[in-house]
């Protein structure tokens, strides 16, 4: 999915990184409004006008959206000409490989929208496969504690901060034409978002966002619902009330927070609370509710004449 990030201001698309574009992908499954007057006080890199996952230069007078697309290959040509600001390709629940993940960042930098990278997993191969392909903002999932936070930042750092491997020539420094000091700067030009969806991490919220390196806190709602008991039900009282809190002790680290669901009240109720960004939908739902509402209109008109 995607999401966007809006601080009170972001640095501007780096130059010794490819060229922003317009990041939109048929790999990214979520929708995203940023609310950038909600601005933490972080500076974020990736987004290209977003709330809370990325750099960008990023307006305070309006809310910024963003998506989540499934498939590289059925719409990213197409999804250039959506309003969203950034959007995620999504590795952990959508079939997307490296390839795919490729393919959806080449595309993206024609337009303006900035790609969120969610990897599968926490851990250092295929995050640093990501990297190596351009990727400038990752979404770690399941992140509970400090030290898988910081295990997660380092697999983005080059040594002796981190642990990424270096490779001399690829798409990340431009294959070495433009960007003779990619390795020194490579950390500033990058954008780390850790999901908070149990709650082990809702516990562990400020030790996480005191980590180094983390610029942003998720809040995954279906994940932290299962956790807490009540699996399928995000509306829950408790979840509900577990994430209002969250939303205030993530506001009070100064690090931005996001958000998902494709309920659009719940999206303004995260904003409300404070919320950087929210993903507010995904291709895949919204080609769905389209082709449903299609259907339901001609099969009505159908019956009555």
């Amino acid at each position: 999915f995607a999401s966007i990030l809006a601080t009170r201001e972001y640095c501007p698309p780096c130059p010794t990184i490819l060229p922003h574009g317009s990041r939109e992908d048929a790999n990214t499954a979520a929708a995203s409004w940023i609310c950038p007057q909600q601005g933490a006080s972080q500076g974020f890199r990736w987004l290209s006008s977003w709330n809370t996952s990325g750099c960008v230069q990023g307006s305070a007078e309006r809310l910024q959206a963003g998506h989540q697309a499934q498939r590289a290959d059925a719409t990213p040509d197409r999804s250039l000409d959506w309003p969203q600001d950034w959007f995620v390709i999504d590795m952990e629940h959508s079939p997307n490989e490296l390839n795919d993940v490729l393919l959806q960042l080449q595309v993206s930098q024609r337009g303006e929208a900035e790609p969120v990278v969610r990897v599968p997993w926490n851990e250092p191969v295929m995050v640093k496969r990501v990297l190596d392909c351009g990727a400038q903002t990752i979404l770690f999932p399941w992140v509970n504690t400090a030290e898988e936070a910081e295990a997660a930042v380092a697999s983005t750092r080059y040594p002796p901060s981190g642990m990424r491997g270096v490779m001399s020539l690829a798409r990340m420094n431009n294959y070495g034409a433009a960007n003779p000091s990619y390795y020194h700067e490579a950390a500033g030009q990058l954008c780390n978002i850790v999901q908070i969806e149990t709650k082990k991490a809702v516990d562990n919220i400020e030790e996480i966002a005191a980590v180094e390196g983390v610029d942003a806190l998720f809040i995954g709602p279906s994940d932290l619902s299962a956790s807490m008991g009540h699996i399928g039900n995000p509306n829950h009282p408790e979840v509900r009330d577990t994430i209002e809190g969250a939303f205030r002790r993530i506001k009070a680290t100064g690090k931005a927070s996001g958000f998902l669901t494709a309920n659009h009240a719940d999206c303004k109720w995260a904003l409300e609370l404070g919320c950087n960004f929210v993903a507010v939908g995904s291709d895949v739902q919204m080609l769905t509710a389209a082709a449903r509402a299609a259907a339901a209109d001609f099969h009505s008109f159908c019956e009555k004449l």
